[in-house]
């Protein structure tokens, strides 16, 4: 039975170092020492009694049974995150691994006459609060990699039926063992969305707005509205906004939930300015505010096109190499992989609404491929082969035009003969992607027994050959003349 969510968290007396807990499926944990504490439970590190090792690789989080957080995210695991389901997904995506921590069991003890729930889970490292409060921002590689590797989990939860509801670098922990390797962690706020296949409705709902953490939490949660897949991605946008220009617009008004709720409308509202103005100088957002874009798009229960979005953020394809997070004697800004300087925030802004345009255009036709929402350096990259690809499809349109005009003229002539003229076509007729035949120039071309005409290169070609039918045609016209003549000349010479 779940607790009731509207009783007042507490968090729970200590359980004693060296306590035994015994899990559902009967396996015995020792608790080691407390190593931290959240707004609603306690963490301890693990032993499991079977396999003793000084260095914990296990931690386990204890909560008050009655208390939500803890039962919502032992409800996500056992539904959704189970070990098999993960290495699955990993296989099935050719990851190199999920960042969501491994669940081990779960159980519930009793302490000086108190129910305790509990849950075992993968140890992890430090979060990245606590090195963006030692380091400021992040450097610009480093903030895109993490934006992927949150897409990946994303995209996991959210094909299972939950949004995660709280991304923050407090929540985004490195591995222990391997701190190359970030975790989303903390479903504690998760929600079910689409529970059964069965979309939530969008609805706003006053009493429940501006939930979540105020400074990252989406525009739909200042105004109530259930969270859904487009939440989270609004809110992963948020987070790498910050981690890269160690700071948002909206952070001296926090403790006004509704000034925040307008400052996010307005960014959303001006992307993809908005954020590409608020860049340090020296720097770019045009990924993060290409990303905002696809995001802000999205309707309230549409499917993210999460390919797309990793593509915004590593438009190169470049492989992700280790987390780097020092950024002493750095600039916050990262060559592209050409080695290609930033671009001005005037052209950044320009190149950025034309990727939108493109991918407006092309969800329209239905093609929601990764190419839909590529960024501005990969315009730049193809600027000369698509130079060079739209000459020659010009050049191999203007022969098939040329064709199509001389086809069009013979058949006429042989349908209608009359006096042969000479004209000459407009050199407008061949120009790129013109794929008409001026209605004019056709009805002209009907009196044209030969022709002249530019060709792409500049010669000019000309068709004297005559139809056997217009031949034929001038005899006989010639011959009635003669004999009219030889006609006039007998009258005259009896007369």
């Amino acid at each position: 039975m779940p607790p009731r969510r509207n009783e007042k968290y507490r968090l729970p007396v200590p359980l004693p170092e060296g306590t035994i807990l015994d899990d559902m499926e009967g396996k015995q944990w020792v608790l080691g020492k407390m190593i931290g504490s959240g707004g609603f439970g306690l963490i301890y590190l693990a032993f499991p009694t079977n396999k003793p090792d000084k260095d914990a690789r296990h931690v386990i989080k204890v909560e008050y049974q009655e208390n939500g957080p803890l039962f919502s995210e032992l409800k996500f695991y056992q539904r959704a995150a189970k070990k098999d389901y993960i290495k699955n997904w990993i296989e099935l995506k050719q990851l190199d691994y999920l960042g969501i921590p491994m669940f081990y069991g779960s159980g519930i003890t009793e302490f000086k006459g108190r129910s305790y729930r509990f849950m075992v889970m993968e140890r992890l490292g430090i979060d990245l609060q606590k090195i963006s409060d030692q380091n400021g921002t992040f450097k610009k590689s480093t903030v895109l990699q993490l934006g992927i590797r949150m897409l990946d989990v994303l995209e996991y939860i959210h094909e299972n039926e939950y949004v995660h509801g709280d991304i923050k670098a407090a929540n985004l922990l490195l591995g222990y063992r391997d701190p190359d390797r970030v975790y989303l962690a903390d479903y504690g706020l998760c929600y079910r969305y689409c529970p059964n296949g069965n979309h939530k409705q969008y609805q706003e709902n006053p009493r429940k707005g501006h939930n979540g953490t105020i400074e990252f939490t989406s525009v739909d949660a200042h105004k109530g509205v259930a969270l859904s897949r487009r939440s989270d991605l609004e809110t992963l946008g948020y987070c790498l906004l910050r981690w890269l220009c160690g700071r948002l617009p909206w952070e001296r008004s926090l403790r006004d939930p509704v000034a925040v709720q307008t400052a996010k409308t307005n960014l959303l509202d001006e992307l993809p300015e908005s954020v590409l103005k608020w860049a340090p100088s020296g720097s770019s957002c045009c990924e993060i505010a290409q990303y905002l874009v696809c995001a802000h798009n999205l309707a309230y229960d549409e499917k993210p096109n999460y390919q797309m979005l990793k593509k915004i953020l590593n438009p190169g394809g470049t492989p992700l190499g280790p987390l780097e997070f020092s950024t002493k004697g750095e600039s916050v800004n990262v060559d592209t992989p050409n080695n290609q300087k930033v671009v001005s925030q005037k052209a950044a802004t320009k190149q950025v609404n034309q990727m939108q345009n493109r991918l407006i255009e092309k969800n329209i036709r239905g093609e929601r491929s990764a190419e839909s929402c590529s960024t501005w350096r990969k315009v730049q990259t193809e600027e000369p082969l698509t130079r060079l690809l739209n000459s020659e499809t010009a050049q191999e349109s203007t022969k098939r035009r040329q064709k199509y005009c001389e086809s069009q003229i013979l058949n006429e002539r042989n349908r209608s003969p009359q006096k042969p003229s000479s004209i000459q076509f407009p050199n407008s007729l061949y120009k790129p992607y013109q794929d008409f035949i001026s209605p004019y120039i056709l009805d002209n071309s009907r009196s044209s027994s030969w022709y002249t005409y530019t060709s792409p290169t500049g010669m000019e070609v000309r068709d004297s050959t005559l139809s056997e039918e217009t031949v034929t045609d001038v005899y006989y016209y010639g011959f009635i003349v003669l004999f009219l003549l030889i006609l006039v000349g007998l009258t005259l010479y009896f007369l």
